[in-house]
């Protein structure tokens, strides 16, 4: 039985905590006496318990993050209840700021801040020694790259058939956007490159094709970026599937010249735009040349085979709804392949608490701490576009109604999607379990009544996404009548003098 287990709660089966075998790798004489067992977030806090205590191990490491606090919490409680012997040691993102106001950390027996290779070896070193360690919490040591053992050895054979392989060629940030943790870095350091390439290498040979980089600034050193994507070039086939993070507005005429040999399917740019703000920009520290950003996008998007996910947030300072409309509708016009609309949230250590009592900034107190209201956009009116976020994610992104699409944003793509947001809304008074053959039934309808789009325009344009989205029969909206195309329910009517 090993003396120490790792564990955590993933968001899904696929994802793999790559935090976590950074902490068995660099156990030094521990590693062998130390197991990785992962969960999913759908998984019994008391089964996950059985399962952890079941194996005896003298310490428990819990990775704990904004997708399971709740779920790690409910563990940690069964855990000291039942074995109160085991030592819980708590690390990550959720638990490395704020300790002194959360239950799970009142519950644990140590906590370690920020990176843990170092601060997490040498605690262990002293509780399997008997030692006595008086500090409950274990403050941020932050190790030299140089000093860290790789932890690409410790993929097995099922992380590689099964789940996304993380890998990073660099950690921290330059950049002090207050929404985001990165923000309290000082920099950003590489790791040897002749070193990392060989892991790659080794990983390559192993049989990993999708390899999903977590460095927030790929794009940072040109020198390293190029060596890395000219690595994989030399690799390519089929299969070959790359994930990157890339500045906007940092793309040199030499790394073009390098992105323009990849083929289609082989590259996915994650490119974080946030805002269009310049005054929002500003005050929550994001330097971001827009200008130079439009045209690297224009480029990518017209000059590459490259799959383009940009992001923007909801609710940050200083930004109303039509600020953040007018930055939507500039985003859809150059056109990337899926836009991530997220809500803000209250990151536990980020600096954007800052600004709550100017901006009366109020986030939620449960995960995921999403904002509520603030001086600009009210609690109902943020609810709102929460909805038309997650609208926009079932329909939008899923990629299911590509062609549907094209009708929902013929003119101010987000004034007509928010209509459509409400009466969906309206509608079901749902925003999750609504099945895929509903969607398009009330997608037409929704499109027809609400929208005034043409019938036969919106009804073949959701037949090709009906015939190519994998659902048998024949969709009931070619079968209606004028009559009850053009007839509003009485519920969704009721319903929309409620909500909007």
């Amino acid at each position: 039985m090993p003396s120490i287990i790792l564990s955590t709660l993933n968001a899904r089966y696929i994802h793999s905590a790559f935090g976590l075998r950074y902490l068995k790798a660099n156990l030094g004489d521990y590693e062998n006496d130390c197991d990785i067992i992962e969960f999913t977030i759908h998984e019994r806090p008391i089964d996950i318990a059985e399962k952890l205590l079941i194996r005896k191990p003298k310490i428990i490491g819990l990775g704990v993050y904004i997708w399971n606090i709740e779920e790690a919490t409910k563990t940690v409680n069964i855990i000291k209840q039942v074995s109160p012997d085991t030592i819980v040691v708590l690390g990550g993102p959720e638990v490395s700021f704020e300790q002194q106001n959360q239950t799970i950390c009142k519950n644990a027996d140590y906590i370690v801040a920020g990176a843990g290779e170092n601060s997490f070896r040498e605690l262990c070193e002293k509780l399997l020694s008997n030692k006595i360690v008086a500090n409950k919490f274990i403050p941020q040591k932050t190790p030299r790259l140089e000093e860290i053992k790789l932890p690409y050895h410790l993929y097995n054979t099922e992380d590689i058939a099964h789940r996304i392989i993380y890998v990073e060629a660099s950690r921290g940030c330059p950049f002090k956007c207050e929404f985001c943790l990165s923000a309290l870095d000082k920099t950003a350091w590489p790791f040897d490159l002749d070193l990392f390439l060989s892991q790659l290498e080794t990983l390559f040979e192993r049989g990993v094709r999708h390899f999903k980089f977590v460095d927030r600034t790929f794009n940072l050193k040109i020198d390293n970026t190029i060596r890395i994507l000219k690595f994989f070039l030399g690799r390519m086939n089929d299969k070959l599937f790359l994930h990157f993070e890339l500045i906007p507005d940092h793309l040199p005429e030499r790394l073009k010249d390098v992105i323009k040999r990849f083929p289609p399917y082989s590259l996915q740019f994650e490119i974080g735009i946030q805002t269009f703000n310049p005054q929002t920009q500003t005050l929550v520290s994001r330097r971001q040349d827009d200008k130079k950003t439009e045209q690297n996008l224009k480029w990518i998007r017209n000059e590459t085979n490259a799959h383009i996910h940009a992001d923007l947030i909801i609710g940050l300072p200083g930004e109303d709804i039509n600020s953040f409309a007018a930055g939507l509708n500039r985003l859809i016009k150059l056109n990337p392949h899926e836009i991530q609309i997220g809500i803000l949230k209250r990151l536990r250590g980020s600096p954007i608490i800052r600004h709550s009592d100017e901006f009366k900034l109020r986030f939620n107190l449960a995960p995921p701490y999403n904002i509520l209201s603030n001086n600009m956009i009210d609690f109902s009116s943020m609810q709102r576009l929460s909805r038309f976020a997650r609208y926009w994610d079932m329909i939008i992104n899923s990629g299911r109604f590509s062609n549907t699409k094209n009708i929902i944003f013929s003119d101010q793509p987000f004034q007509r999607f928010i209509r459509l947001s409400d009466w969906l809304f309206a509608t079901t008074d749902q925003t999750h379990k609504i099945s895929l053959k509903r969607l398009f039934e009330l997608l037409f309808d929704g499109l027809c009544n609400q929208l005034a789009c043409d019938e036969a325009e919106t009804g073949k344009a959701l037949l090709k996404d009906f015939q190519s989205s994998g659902l048998k029969g024949k969709p009931s909206f070619q079968t209606k009548t004028l009559n009850e195309r053009s007839q509003p329910k009485l519920k969704a009517a009721n319903r929309q003098k409620r909500h909007t």
